[in-house]
């Protein structure tokens, strides 16, 4: 790596930084909203331990997907899926992932626009588990998270279905998380 690669990448890590302040609209069970980062750390474990060996799955290439599909963030936060401007949400990470990757040597920002790309498209078979396992992510947080009142946990039961209902493991894993969901919505009626 020249000086002038090792500056860029450097600038890019500092830069994606911001994802540890980047909060999203899930919380921890302690009740402090989760960042960005905090969701892609977990989305990647549960990668690790559950889709690792997964048939016709190259897991590397899984699991740099999973690191790389909220990057953009960084600049522009999150939009939460109930937030209307979430329909203009995959542009708006596009630009931001283009100007973080900026100062990275070509080849790594090629590598990391495309699976991005990859993932945003959902047909590959790492991009369905990713989108899979990146709603599943989501749904253990709000079931284990301590919600503010009038959280929606109904909302868990169709979130991402279309995503998670693409591979059996996915699915599988839908069938134990709806149950938890149903688990909180009758432990908050009670």
């Amino acid at each position: 790596m020249t000086p002038d690669e090792l500056a860029g990448t450097l600038d890019f890590l500092q830069r994606a930084e911001a994802l540890k302040s980047t909060l999203r609209s899930g919380y921890a069970a302690s009740g402090r909203q989760e960042s960005t980062a905090e969701h892609t750390w977990r989305l990647c474990l549960m990668v690790m331990v559950l889709a690792d060996g997964a048939e016709g799955i190259d897991a590397f290439k899984l699991l740099k997907m999973c690191l790389v599909h909220d990057l953009g963030e960084a600049l522009g936060g999150d939009i939460p899926a109930t937030d209307p401007r979430a329909a203009d949400k995959t542009a708006q990470e596009r630009r931001d992932l283009l100007a973080l990757t900026a100062p990275l040597p070509p080849a790594r920002r090629d590598e990391i626009m495309g699976l991005w790309e990859e993932y945003e498209a959902g047909t590959s078979p790492e991009a369905i588990l990713a989108k899979g396992f990146d709603k599943l992510e989501t749904i253990l947080q709000h079931n284990q998270g301590r919600n503010p009142p009038g959280f929606d946990y109904a909302f868990n039961l169709v979130y991402g279905a279309k995503h998670t209902a693409r591979h059996p493991l996915t699915a599988a894993i839908r069938a134990v998380l709806d149950e938890g969901t149903r688990a909180r919505m009758v432990d908050r009626v009670e």
